[in-house]
């Protein structure tokens, strides 16, 4: 059997027995509460965001592009949410990630005045494909970020946590079609469903 034979078997079988799951891993200090809570009044909120790639990293704007649309998705469809302002970190920030003392300064020059300042670094964002031994073939995607939350008005520290979300599994083959959506459920994952779970 030739290579193209099993490449054609390899997909026959994912279509027919590909089974995704979600598994959301979340480090650090995780909120207490969820970000939207019912009935809870609206919060503006001013949102940096950045990547912080590894050093072989492929297609950087494509998943640049994504991770926007995704951040924007989830913040335009948050309940408690009354406006946000997405914003990329300045070139001088983005170098490095930014303490909470220089966030809080980036946050205290932006106008309009905010309730919530968000930082999202983007440090993974995309497919895997693993083919091999034990597993045939397992694939998805993956959205690794790290998030912080501060409150503007008292400068206290609210959510500091580092998501790994992935969704795949045995047979599972995907591309970058779904990126922006799944960074969109990484970070519901981190400030709705995290906390809800703490």
């Amino acid at each position: 059997m030739n290579r193209a034979s099993v490449l054609a078997t390899i997909c026959v079988c994912a279509a027919l027995f590909a089974c995704a799951s979600t598994k959301v891993e979340i480090s650090g200090s995780a909120p207490k509460e969820p970000l939207c809570q019912a009935g809870a009044e609206k919060l503006s909120t001013l949102v940096y965001w950045g990547p912080q790639w590894r050093p072989d990293q492929k297609e950087p704007p494509l998943r640049e592009a994504a991770a926007l649309r995704g951040i924007q998705d989830f913040f335009a469809n948050s309940r408690c949410v009354a406006n946000a302002n997405i914003r990329r970190l300045p070139s001088e920030a983005a170098a490095t990630v930014p303490s909470d003392e220089q966030l809080l300064r980036l946050a205290a020059a932006a106008a309009p005045a905010a309730d919530r300042v968000v930082l999202i670094v983007v440090r993974e964002l995309g497919p895997k494909l693993l083919i091999g031994i034990p597993v045939i073939v397992e694939g998805g995607t993956e959205v690794v970020i790290d998030v912080r939350v501060l409150d503007l008005h008292t400068s206290e520290s609210l959510v500091n946590v580092r998501t790994h979300w992935k969704s795949g599994g045995t047979f599972v083959v995907k591309g970058v079609k779904t990126l922006d959506q799944d960074m969109s459920a990484a970070l519901r994952a981190t400030l709705i469903s995290g906390a809800a779970s703490h």
